[in-house]
C-alpha cells in the first residue's frame, strides 16, 4: 500500500536537539548534560518545592475542587495574581482597567498566542529579536507568519553588552515593528541591560513608536540573586528593596508611560513547575475600552489552538500567590535555589581560575541567572563532546544551574584542555 505521506521529507537538524539526542545517546557513565535551562539540585536531580507540595496537598484535599474545563482565558485568579505579580501592587494600569491576561501553556505558549494575535491584529510584520537570543523566539514568531530580523546585543570581544549598536539597530527598525525584550537574565548570554540603559532602550522605543514584547521567563529568581541584603530585608512583593535592580523593572518602566506592551511569564523555572506548561500572556492597553476589544480577540486565537489551559499548575500558582505565609517560603526557597547557582558560578570561576587557564574569565561572575555564555566555539564545544562528553549547546552557553560541586572540577578540566589544544 502506498503512503500518502511518503513525500514529507525529515526536517532539517535542529543545533540544539542534536546535542540533546547525542548526550541522551552518549553511553558513557559521567557524562555530564548542561544543555537544558532547568534547575538541578546538588545531587543533580529536578527539585520539588516543599511550597508546591503543600500547595498540591491543600488543593487535594479540597473537596470543591474539580476537574472542569477552565474558560478560554484561564483561572480567574491566577490571571490577576500573575499580572499583580509583573505590574506590581499599585499598577496605575491594573487600577485603570486597561491590562488583559489570560492563562497560557507556560512561557513558550504566551509567546506563541502573543504572536497569533500581532499576526492578525498589527500593521507591522516585522519583529526583532536580540542576536543572539532564546533558540525558539523566531520559530515562534515565523510560524506566527512574522518576519524576524535582528539586533545587535552581544559583543563577543567584551563577553558583554553591545549597547551602542543596541540602540542604534533598534533606533533603524522601522516604525511599529515588534521588539522582543528578555525581561531579566537574557538567554543564551546571562548579560543584562542596566537601569540606565533600560530607560535607554525605553526611550528609543517609545520615540520610534515600536512595540516591546517582553519574554519573563525567570521572575523572581534574577531579583534575590541581584539582592545583596540579608533574606529578612526582601519585601515579599516580588522585588528586592533597597536600590532596586529587579527583574521586572525594566517591564515597569515601560508600563509606568503610559504606552502598550506585551508580556509573556512563565512559572517553570521561578516555582519549578516545568511540566505544568503554567504561564501567562499579560497585555497592556492605552484604555480600558482597548483592553475590552483586545480581551475577545485573543480568546478566538486560544479557542482553535488549545481551546482550554489546563488547570493543576494554575490552582497550584494561584495558592501560593494568595496565602502570604505560602508566598514567603516560596521566597526563601527561591534564595536556596538562587544562593546555589551563585556559588556554581563561583566554584567554576575560581576552578577555571586555578588552572591558569588563558583568557579572562571573570564574565562567569558578572552574568545573572542559569545560563552563562563561556565563550567557547563550536569547534571547542564540538571536541568537549567527542573526549569529555560533555554537551552544551553550539554557540557555549552552559546551564549554570545544572552544575554541582562534584562536576564544576570536570568542567574546568575540559574548559581549559579545550582552550590551550582548539583555537
Amino acid at each position: 500500500m502506498s503512503s500518502i505521506l511518503s513525500n514529507v521529507l525529515p526536517a532539517p537538524e535542529d543545533p540544539v536537539l542534536s546535542v540533546i539526542f547525542a548526550c541522551r545517546d552518549d553511553p558513557c557513565p559521567v557524562k555530564l548534560n548542561l544543555i537544558a535551562g532547568a534547575y538541578r539540585t546538588e545531587e543533580g536531580k529536578p527539585l520539588v518545592l516543599e511550597v508546591v507540595r503543600r500547595a498540591e496537598q491543600q488543593l487535594a484535599n479540597d473537596l470543591s475542587c474539580d476537574k472542569g474545563y477552565l474558560p478560554i482565558d484561564g483561572l480567574a485568579d491566577f490571571n490577576k495574581l500573575s499580572a499583580k505579580l509583573i505590574l506590581g501592587d499599585d499598577s496605575h494600569a491594573m487600577e485603570d482597567n486597561r491590562v488583559v491576561t489570560i492563562q497560557c501553556l507556560s512561557g513558550t505558549g504566551s509567546l506563541r498566542v502573543g504572536a497569533e494575535f500581532l499576526a492578525k491584529h498589527h500593521e507591522q510584520r516585522v519583529v526583532f529579536v536580540p542576536n543572539p537570543t532564546w533558540g525558539n523566539h523566531p520559530f515562534i514568531f515565523t510560524l506566527a507568519g512574522l518576519c524576524v530580523e535582528y539586533f545587535r546585543y552581544y559583543d563577543p570581544q567584551t563577553r558583554g553588552l553591545d549597547f551602542e549598536g543596541m540602540l542604534e539597530d533598534l533606533g533603524a527598525a522601522p516604525s511599529g515593528a515588534i521588539v522582543v525584550l528578555q525581561s531579566c537574565a537574557h538567554n543564551p548570554t546571562g548579560i543584562d541591560p542596566t537601569l540606565e540603559q533600560w530607560e535607554k532602550i525605553r526611550q528609543i522605543v517609545r520615540s520610534k513608536g515600536l512595540l516591546p514584547f517582553f519574554d519573563n521567563a525567570y521572575q523572581r529568581l534574577v531579583s534575590i540573586m541581584k539582592s545583596n541584603m540579608p533574606l529578612f530585608n526582601l519585601n515579599f512583593h516580588g522585588f528586592a528593596t533597597g536600590n532596586l535592580d529587579s527583574d521586572a523593572q525594566s517591564v515597569c518602566m515601560f508600563v509606568a508611560d503610559g504606552g502598550e506592551c506585551l508580556i509573556a511569564q512563565s512559572f517553570a523555572k521561578n516555582m519549578g513547575l516545568y511540566g505544568e506548561r503554567i504561564g501567562a500572556l499579560t497585555i497592556v492597553c492605552t484604555s480600558k475600552d482597548v483592553a475590552r476589544k483586545v480581551h475577545s480577540q485573543v480568546l478566538l486565537v486560544v479557542r482553535p489552538m488549545y481551546l482550554s489551559p489546563p488547570i493543576h499548575g494554575a490552582s497550584i500558582v494561584t495558592a501560593i500567590l494568595k496565602n502570604s505565609d505560602m508566598y514567603k517560603d516560596w521566597t526563601i526557597e527561591l534564595k536556596g535555589m538562587a544562593d546555589r547557582i551563585i556559588s556554581m558560578r563561583q566554584q567554576l570561576y575560581e576552578a577555571i581560575q586555578a588552572r591558569g587557564t588563558p583568557g579572562d574569565w571573570s564574565h562567569i561572575i558578572k552574568q545573572i541567572g542559569m545560563f552563562s555564555f563561556t565563550g567557547l566555539n563550536e569547534k571547542q564545544v564540538r571536541w568537549l563532546a567527542k573526549e569529555y562528553h560533555i554537551y552544551m549547546t553550539y554557540d557555549g552557553r552552559i546551564s549554570i544551574a545544572s552544575l554541582s560541586s562534584k562536576t564544576v572540577p570536570q568542567l574546568a578540566d575540559a574548559i581549559h584542555a579545550a582552550v590551550t589544544r582548539i583555537a
